[in-house]
């Protein structure tokens, strides 16, 4: 019997957890591999997605080999221009009416001139991106919990300072089994300070445990991932009525080995205890799907009905950082969205078989 849904691609929503190097697209790596004469393992050569098992050391080292890898081709201000604008152009494809794109500018800083001349290019670069695509976009600043939370603190009060230039956030990324969340409260001590919302990086490759870190030492308003929190009742009961919304990737919890299939990646619970919840891509370029489908992950293999992934895409635009007339539009094209008769005139429909 074939269903006809509407367009997961049409649903307004907002997308909160996108890497930098990670959103690149597969054909601008080679080509910029090609320029800079970088070689490319199998696994950056675009096709088949790589299965890293990063809930292992030897995974996630791996993982990260090819991140550096790929971060390695962006050396010009012109490859950070492009890498952005088309990380834009690939959202609005999507549906996104507001990105907020993730970056550790000390990452980029040897090659770009600095740790400031590499921010303002890339704030240069979603500003005119955002103008050209229509597209709402922001940065997320966020530290490394490899490396000394001495760091942490400079970075954050850089992302405060250039606060009126885009910056909205402040996270922590990277192996959350190293760096203990506590060692970086003054970081986010300052960001919060400074008006930044803290989003970081917690249960993902640890339990239920470092998302509590989060919430105690971080005060985090936002959690990236968080799907571990599915473990511990109490701990749902918890995010559920602060309204933290954790920001999760289904397909990137299935590269990674966090879970073996997507339907055990547990958007149900999380969904069913009033969690609230903004799907993300995380590394497209490694994980080998955007932000619809992960929309898609939900309907296929979760059961959720059009009125739920609406409310998905609510929850996406609510924790957001998108200023009130932004969520305000998105949010009445969600009802839209929505209201539309499925299949009808001018409705972009897919269809599945079931």
């Amino acid at each position: 019997m074939e269903h006809v849904h509407r367009d997961l691609a049409a649903l307004p929503k907002a997308h909160l957890h996108l890497h930098f190097t990670g959103s690149m697209r597969p054909s601008t790596l080679l080509e910029l591999a090609d320029k800079y004469g970088v070689h490319l393992p199998d696994a950056l050569k675009g096709g088949t997605p790589p299965k890293l098992r990063a809930t292992d050391e030897r995974g996630w080292f791996r993982f990260q080999r090819l991140y550096d890898i790929a971060r390695s081709c962006l050396r010009e201000p012109a490859d950070i221009r492009r890498l952005v604008r088309e990380a834009a152009q690939e959202d609005v494809r999507d549906g996104s009416g507001w990105l907020e794109i993730q970056v550790d500018p000390t990452s980029y800083a040897p090659l770009l001139g600095g740790l400031i001349p590499a921010l303002e290019i890339i704030l240069d670069a979603v500003d005119s991106a955002s103008r050209e695509t229509g597209l709402g976009m922001r940065v997320l600043v966020a530290a490394n919990r490899m490396k000394h939370p001495l760091e942490a603190r400079t970075l954050a009060r850089l992302a405060v300072r250039y606060a009126d230039r885009g910056v909205v956030g402040f996270g922590l990324s990277n192996d959350e089994r190293r760096g203990m969340a506590r060692d970086f409260d003054r970081a986010f001590a300052i960001a919060r300070d400074g008006g930044l919302l803290a989003a970081p990086h917690g249960g993902e490759l640890t339990g239920p445990s470092s998302v509590r870190d989060c919430l105690d030492d971080l005060r985090a308003a936002r959690v990236g991932h968080g799907v571990r929190a599915a473990e511990d009742p109490r701990l749902l009961r918890r995010l559920a009525e602060r309204g933290v919304t954790c920001e999760v990737c289904p397909a990137s919890n299935v590269a990674l080995g966090v879970y073996e299939k997507p339907q055990d990646v547990p958007l149900r619970t999380l969904f069913e205890a009033g969690v609230p919840m903004a799907l993300g891509a995380d590394d497209p370029l490694l994980f080998g799907s955007r932000l619809a489908a992960q929309y898609e992950i939900a309907r296929e293999h979760h059961g959720f009905t059009d009125a739920e992934l609406a409310e998905l895409a609510r929850q996406s635009v609510r924790g957001s950082a998108a200023p009130e007339d932004v969520r305000r539009k998105l949010l009445a094209g969600i009802d839209d969205w929505l209201a539309a008769p499925v299949g009808g005139s001018g409705e972009a429909a897919s269809r599945s078989r079931a």
